[in-house]
């Protein structure tokens, strides 16, 4: 007899993971599936890992309720789980006296939406606040709750406390079809077996339209995939301390200059719809575009201090709006099937999608509620992840102390960001599998600073080797098929 679950999240990326920590509180078996080796390495890996305020979405969008919505829920979560999360507003910048107007447009549309603290500022308090900004500023629009976090840690973070709470999760595990019984989902076939079910939540991202599609659901529905191109230049260079917004044109919100939680400038996106939806290759002519973007708002921003380059594909639906005077591709689809039963779809999950995320698994868990699950609350819940230690965030004696009680923390593996071996062996005893080199990289930040893996790949490699009983030809980067190393030098191999 087939596993049986109460609901079954298709999708490891942010709002699966969210999805699937909200729904642990009540008392369901459930099954997380992710096709790749870890949670979060499709959209939730390659945004701009901004929690934007609201202002952007159309009035009335599905869109604008749940990002305004998911804002408010941050400063909670991150105090719970534990991930990087910062409030230092975003700006909407001007350039040039015929750009104001559109100023004034985003103020009244944010303003509609129900985002508190947006302000006009003039060109004189634009250029205090950022001395890098453009000189032809014209004026700004501050939003103060913008945010700026790590979504690799969000989504990590979410996922091991859905763990810590009872999720099961199997990650290499493709989705393939569903198993029906006439217009009644009771289970799902994968790479790695068929499951029974009462509920499938589709929060599968890219792949969502093919998902529901198996179930004969939304035929006119498709996901284009578009690609946003980033530069990630050096800390030690460039230091911008703003999120930096051109005023919005048709294509989107811009390409825009930004500073992250962990000190670097990024540069980017633009904006090109592909039809293949594992295309995440960086162009010539895409960087260019990303790079005059980046310069009408910074003219000093130097290229030649970029550190990495790299591209993200966001999940751009068709969903009808429940707001008739918007465009029929401008929303997320978030619903209960009503041709069939136990199935609710996630779906066309683009910006803001991080930042509604939360939201979304509310939205999630309440149509759930309203279609007869009875949803109890587990007396033993806990909300909380706690934090693994970060050594570069310590002070000299809290250090010392950490290598007095674990000497492995005394050992750099990464020295351009200070990860050590302590940190390394916690991820890899942590609560969510952890078999690969960008695992790692993504917990600990391993690998992303000037010299971007140079000195620690081979010294990770041969801890991952070591303490996954592997061959040191067997350890990947990011899973099957991306070994690391092809044969040892020189005709040694015993």
């Amino acid at each position: 007899m087939k596993p049986f679950y109460d609901v079954i999240i298709i999708g490891g990326g942010v709002v699966g993971c969210m999805t699937a920590r909200a729904l642990s509180r009540y008392q369901l078996d459930i099954l997380l599936i992710e096709a790749a080796s870890d949670v979060g390495t499709g959209a939730s890996a390659a945004n701009t890992a901004i929690v934007h305020p609201g202002y952007d979405p159309p009035p009335g969008s599905l869109k604008a309720h749940l990002n305004v919505q998911g804002n408010r829920m941050w400063d909670e979560l991150a105090g719970q789980l534990h991930f990087d999360f910062e409030r230092p507003g975003d700006y909407v910048v001007a350039v040039g006296e015929e750009e104001l107007p559109a100023l004034e447009r985003l103020l009244e549309q944010g303003r509609s939406n129900g985002v508190p603290g947006m302000q006009l500022i003039s060109a004189d308090e634009m250029r205090r606040r950022e001395p890098n900004i453009n000189p032809a500023v014209s004026g700004a629009l501050c939003a103060s709750t913008g945010g700026i976090c790590d979504p690799f840690g969000v989504t990590i973070a979410a996922a091991e406390n859905a763990v810590n709470n009872g999720v099961k999760l199997l990650m290499e595990t493709r989705f393939q079809d569903f198993l029906m019984d006439g217009k009644r989902i009771i289970g799902v076939r994968t790479s790695g077996g068929d499951f029974g079910c009462r509920w499938v939540v589709n929060a599968a991202g890219l792949y969502a339209d093919e998902v529901m599609h198996k179930a004969g659901l939304h035929p006119e529905f498709k996901i284009t995939p578009r690609r946003g191109e980033y530069y990630v230049f050096d800390r030690n260079e460039i230091t911008i301390n703003n999120v930096l917004f051109p005023v919005p044109t048709k294509a989107g919100k811009g390409i825009l200059v930004t500073t992250t939680v962990h000190g670097n400038t990024i540069a980017g996106p633009n904006a090109e719809n592909l039809p293949d939806k594992e295309d995440r290759s960086v162009s010539a002519a895409g960087l260019q575009e990303v790079a005059s973007g980046a310069k009408k708002l910074v003219p000093g921003l130097e290229m030649r201090f970029t550190i990495a380059l790299f591209a993200g594909l966001r999940a751009g639906g068709n969903a009808p709006s429940p707001n008739k005077a918007i465009s029929y591709n401008a929303d997320f689809l978030v619903e209960i099937s009503t041709e069939v039963q136990g199935l609710v779809n996630l779906a066309g999950i683009e910006s803001p999608g991080l930042s509604a995320s939360p939201a979304i698994a509310a939205m999630a868990v309440d149509l759930l509620r309203d279609a007869g699950e009875k949803l109890v609350e587990k007396a033993g819940w806990n909300p909380e992840r706690p934090a693994r230690p970060c050594f570069r965030k310590l002070n000299p004696e809290q250090q010392a102390e950490l290598v007095r009680l674990h000497p492995s923390y005394g050992r750099i593996i990464c020295r351009c960001e200070n990860v050590t071996e302590g940190e390394i062996l916690a991820e890899l005893g942590g609560p969510i599998p952890v078999t690969n080199y960008d695992a790692i990289k993504r917990r600990t930040w391993l690998g992303t600073g000037r010299c971007q893996g140079g000195f620690d790949m081979p010294r990770l490699t041969a801890i991952l080797s070591r303490e996954l009983a592997k061959s040191p030809l067997e350890v990947t980067k990011k899973g099957p098929a991306s070994e690391l190393l092809r044969r040892t030098t020189k005709g040694l191999e015993e």
